[in-house]
This record gives C-alpha cells, sequence and structure tokens, in this order.
C-alpha cells in the first residue's frame, strides 16, 4: 500500500505550514534521511527530511501553496515492489482528510452566507454541539481567525444559530459580540481575542483612495500581534529602571578584544560586544535570585534550573528571539560566537523550533539606534525581559564632585504574578 507523506508539525502550535520548495520530483528515489522539501513556518524556514524510503509516485500539493494544514497529505510514496504509476494515480486516504474542514481556510463560502438580503434574520447566540464546538462556517472560522475576533462571543445569525461570514463583519465593527460568560457586558476576557476599535472599513474610509498600498500581513506580523496583544492583556507588566554606569565594562571590552587570538588571516577568534555582557550579566543575575528564574502557570511555578536567555533580533517585518542556553556556563567568547550564529540564521528563516521557542528572561537592545530608554513586552512564557538603551556619557556626581561617567540605562519588565517589586529590584540591581 502506498505511503502518504504528510505535513509536519515542526513545532508544538503549529496549525499550517507553507510548501516552500520540493527538493525531490515524482519518480525520484527516496532514502530515509533525505531531505524531500522546505516547509516554512511563521518563524522559519525548516527541511523536511523523509522517514521511510520508496520512490516519490505523486506530489499532491505544489511547491509555493500557503497554509497547508499538519497531517494533510503533501505527496505519495510508492513501497519498495509497488507499482509507482497505480501508487501515484490512488487517492490520499480520507483519514488524512477528516480535519480539512475545520482547518482548511480555502474553502469558498456557500454563497447564501454572503449574499445581502432585505431583511437580516433575528440574531441568536453562536451555537454549540454538546462537545463545545462552536457552529460556524468555514468562511466565518477563517475571518474571525484574521481579525482576532472570539467566536464564542459571536451572535449567528445563520441557521440555528450557526456563525456566518456577515456576522464576522458586524462583530469586527463591535456589533453582536456578546460578554463573555460571567462577566459584565463592556468587560474583555482576560487573553481572549477582541475586535478592534475600527474595522478596516472604517479605517480605510479616512484616507483618500490611491493615497496608500495595502500591503497585507504575513505569518510572522500576524504571529506578532496575536502575542504581544495577548502578553498585555493577560500578563500584568511592571517596570523597573535602573541607570548603570559601564566604564569598567567599556574598559575591559576593548581589552579582551584586543587580546582575542588571531588566525593565519589576522582575524580575531571573536569580537565581544556590549550585548554579549548584558547576556551574561542577566544570566548570572538569575542564577543568584533564582526566584526570579520562573514562569508561571496556573498549575504552579517553573523554577528553572538554567538561564536561558533570548534576545531579540530584528527582522524585515519583525523579529524572532533565538536562545543562548545555560548562558550562565558559558564564556563570554562562547556568547558572542553563538549570538553571532543565531543572529544569521535568524535573517536568513533558518533557526530550529527549539532555538528560539521557551527561554527564561529575555534582553532587547535598542543602544545602537541612540534609544536612552524604553519598555519591552514580556513574551510569554517568561517572566521578565530586560530593555537595554544606549551606552554614552553623562554627568554625574561622585563623592561631591560633577564628572563625566559612561552610562546606560536598563528597563526590567516583570510579570506581578510571578515576580513582585522587590524581587525584581534585586534582580537588576
Amino acid at each position: 500500500m502506498p505511503t502518504n507523506i504528510l505535513m509536519p508539525a515542526l513545532s508544538p502550535t503549529m496549525e499550517k505550514g507553507n510548501l516552500a520548495r520540493w527538493l525531490k520530483k515524482e519518480g525520484d528515489t527516496i532514502k530515509s534521511g533525505d531531505v524531500i522539501a522546505e516547509i516554512e513556518t511563521d518563524k522559519a524556514t525548516m527541511e523536511y527530511e523523509a522517514v521511510d524510503e520508496g520512490t516519490l509516485a505523486r506530489i499532491v500539493v505544489p511547491e509555493g501553496t500557503q497554509d497547508v494544514a499538519v497531517n494533510s497529505v503533501i505527496a505519495i510514496m510508492a513501497n519498495e515492489g509497488e507499482d509507482v504509476k497505480a501508487a501515484g494515480a490512488s487517492a490520499p486516504k480520507a483519514e488524512a482528510k477528516k480535519e480539512e474542514p475545520k482547518k482548511s481556510e480555502a474553502k469558498p463560502a456557500p454563497k447564501e452566507e454572503t449574499k445581502p438580503t432585505a431583511t437580516k434574520p433575528a440574531e441568536t447566540p453562536a451555537a454549540k454541539s454538546e462537545g463545545g464546538r462552536i457552529f460556524s462556517s468555514p468562511l466565518a472560522r477563517r475571518l474571525a481567525k484574521e481579525a482576532g475576533v472570539d467566536l464564542s462571543r459571536v451572535s449567528g445569525s445563520g441557521p440555528h444559530g450557526r456563525v456566518i461570514a456577515r456576522d464576522i463583519d458586524d462583530a469586527k465593527s463591535g456589533k453582536g459580540l456578546q460578554a463573555p460568560s460571567g462577566a459584565p457586558a463592556s468587560a474583555a476576557t482576560p487573553g481572549a481575542a477582541i475586535a478592534p476599535a475600527m474595522s478596516d472599513k472604517q479605517i480605510l474610509s479616512l484616507y483618500e483612495e490611491g493615497s496608500y498600498e495595502l500591503v497585507p500581513h504575513d505569518g510572522m506580523r500576524r504571529t506578532i500581534a496575536q502575542r504581544l496583544t495577548a502578553s498585555t492583556q493577560t500578563v500584568p507588566h511592571f517596570f523597573l529602571t535602573m541607570d548603570c554606569n559601564i566604564g569598567r565594562l567599556m574598559t575591559a571590552r576593548e581589552e579582551i578584544n584586543t587580546a582575542a587570538p588571531k588566525d593565519k588571516d589576522g582575524k580575531p577568534a571573536y569580537k565581544l560586544s556590549v550585548n554579549d555582557f548584558v547576556i551574561k550579566a542577566l544570566a548570572l543575575a538569575l542564577q543568584r535570585i533564582p526566584n526570579a528564574n520562573v514562569s508561571w502557570s496556573e498549575g504552579g511555578m517553573l523554577k528553572h534550573k538554567h538561564s536561558d536567555i533570548g534576545v531579540a533580533v530584528a527582522l524585515p517585518g519583525g523579529l524572532i528571539t533565538p536562545i543562548i542556553h545555560a548562558a550562565e556556563t558559558k564564556s563570554l567568547s562562547v556568547i558572542s560566537n553563538e549570538m553571532r550564529d543565531l543572529a544569521a540564521r535568524a535573517r536568513g528563516r533558518k533557526l530550529k523550533p527549539h532555538e528560539y521557542q521557551g527561554g527564561t528572561s529575555s534582553v532587547s537592545n535598542l543602544g545602537m539606534y541612540g534609544i536612552k530608554d524604553f519598555t519591552a513586552v514580556i513574551n510569554p512564557p517568561q517572566s521578565t525581559i530586560l530593555a537595554v538603551g544606549v551606552g554614552e556619557e553623562r554627568a554625574i556626581v561622585k563623592n561631591g564632585k560633577l564628572e563625566a561617567a559612561m552610562v546606560m540605562s536598563v528597563t526590567l519588565s516583570c510579570d506581578h504574578r510571578a515576580v513582585d517589586g522587590a524581587l525584581g529590584a534585586e534582580l537588576i540591581s
């Protein structure tokens, strides 16, 4: 029997991916471990390695296809001794298609759902099955996800209270939204997506047609928007700012870089940045204040053994935070070279999920842009993030005398559920 090649789940939260490129063509022999395709997630482009051996009989999903559901059939492989043509002609197994009506976003909406009617049916609360699933059309689910609308709060006007496309259009402008269960009508449920203050139609109406270019959001931008919105809605942030005299740090950096061994071409083995010192310092501080090296969960507090420090790296259209694992155990030179490698692969979207998921705290540095100080949004499930400003000469008072010093302002954002004010102050000091 032919083997179905399925869209892989490349991370625990992945639901869909883009099939960027096929590296094998129909009729090619496949061995276990061969890279057969490149899959794009919202954060990275990853290689898909074959597990079984056989012949690629048929490509079901062509390269360039976007939003392919995890576990859907993307190709068919003929096993050893099987007729390749017969295998290629076989349809994908029904089991692989069972979830497609739920996850597929390409299914067209029935005409009667989007066709304007003279009299709109009375709206009723969204109907639910016994298992709690909300009855809604595939198009409505897609539109709700794109708009960040919580389906459970939408009043369905379709048959038997089914949520349809026009209900989502109304919900985007705030119409027909029910109050969350157990909350007053004006309150938003923490962690739930809420309708935007203005609909797309309202926003576009404010600008003259032709005076702008509408650039669709890509997967990364949408993910960033969803995660940071959820963070600001569900994580009670507070902020602690300190000015750090980094004169000795700058001297040490210069001395260490000067002493770095060089290869035969005169290239130094490493070149430390101020950010490398910040990563190491935060990692050591988390070890000294272990009660701050935590993650909040409803079941209990996760106390981490290592300091896994994420570092924000800017990308076109977004950012990603690759992680220096167990940073407290690594030398500055190792951190520097590892960070340089991670940043380069992050910009090429070549990171693997374990290289950017998780972490116990993060560093976001805008000093290179001349920013004096700022506050950063926590990246759950982390409980802290350190925002780093520019190092600059400032006037300070020392022993009653005014003098110049190299000063850098840093701001620690804390999740108040896990880290209290005094604990955060201990960590940053």
